[in-house]
């Protein structure tokens, strides 16, 4: 990790809460919290013990003393003693994905990114805990004209998963307005890829195709453009937001710059040497053309810019993902 937390020694971390410890995200940002000092209590309903992702996503930390992981569903858990002394809560539990929040899972995605976040928004509230960071999405914005979007932008979420989202961080914001309630910082990521990203995300098919030789599944003609932004530039980001104490409200997280699908599939070829297949598909409902974030709130509330451009990204990401599996071989 190229920054953390000791780049604002004024504002050090001494113990901090994490939901969604062992996803993607969180189990990231919860080892650059130790390296950087804190102690950390991670809070998942996905136990270790049994559920072999989040093993492999907490493997770092299994055996480091300032981490301590809680298995439990923030819908029905005592929250209050797990936040005791914290001087912040990054909420990123819940559940992503917009394809399948349009079927009969809907109700878990409104459980978990809405009314336990507000059960936990509660608990913030009764002892007092100063600041949340909480894991929102571009998905908010929806489709756009190709520009940049701006935080002040009118959401217009495509997908019910973005409209969960959306609730989501307008809750947390409504709990910040009330008498007693935390300050709020809302990060809305976009398309965070790297080591650990879900095997569905686009950039892991892609690089799993090319080391395989798999076929990849491509919905859509390939030109929707992401502003994919690097797990340790979304991580530094995470950070800053819970430690510069005049950050509040939402602030986009991006990578700088936009990609075609298309163009994914190409850089992916070139790090492995093999040609990819495809299988061509219609485009999802939800998906939307372009993503782009404008950065300069990120810049001014964060003093944050990404760092890491797609091909070294998506090459530190291949690296990884080929020593993880050594089944995965690459192409001569």
């Amino acid at each position: 990790m190229s920054q953390h937390t000791a780049e604002h020694p004024a504002f050090a971390l001494r113990r901090v809460v994490v939901t969604g410890s062992a996803g993607f995200i969180g189990s990231h940002l919860s080892h650059a919290l130790v390296r950087g000092g804190a102690r950390v209590v991670g809070v998942d309903r996905r136990d270790p013990g049994t559920e072999a992702v989040a093993s492999a996503n907490l493997a770092e930390l299994r055996d480091r003393p300032e981490y301590v992981h809680v298995t439990a569903d923030l819908l029905d858990c005592p929250i209050e003693p797990m936040l005791i002394d914290a001087d912040v809560l990054f909420h990123l539990a819940g559940v992503p994905g917009v394809r399948s929040s349009w079927g009969p899972r809907f109700g878990d995605y409104l459980a978990s990114n809405v009314l336990a976040t507000h059960r936990v928004l509660e608990a913030c509230a009764r002892i007092g805990l100063p600041r949340v960071v909480v894991a929102s999405s571009s998905s908010v914005y929806g489709s756009t004209d190709g520009a940049a979007s701006v935080e002040t932008d009118r959401p217009q979420p495509a997908s019910p998963y973005a409209v969960t989202k959306l609730a989501e961080e307008q809750l947390c914001l409504a709990h910040a307005g009330k008498r007693g309630g935390p300050s709020v910082v809302a990060l809305r990521y976009f398309t965070v890829y790297g080591p650990r990203q879900r095997s569905d995300m686009f950039i892991h098919r892609a690089l799993q195709a090319a080391l395989t030789g798999q076929r990849l599944r491509l919905y859509g003609d390939g030109h929707q453009r992401r502003d994919f932004t690097y797990i340790e530039d979304a991580v530094t980001a995470t950070i800053a937001a819970g430690v510069i104490p005049t950050a509040h409200g939402p602030v986009n997280v991006g990578g700088g710059a936009t990609a075609s699908l298309l163009e994914v599939i190409n850089i992916a070829s070139s790090l492995v040497g093999r040609d990819i297949q495809l299988d061509r598909d219609l485009a999802r409902s939800g998906d939307v053309i372009t993503t782009r974030a404008d950065l300069g709130r990120a810049h001014e509330a964060l003093g944050w810019q990404p760092r890491v451009g797609l091909h070294s990204g998506m090459r530190a990401h291949m690296e990884v993902l080929a020593s993880q599996h050594p089944s995965l071989s690459r192409a001569a």
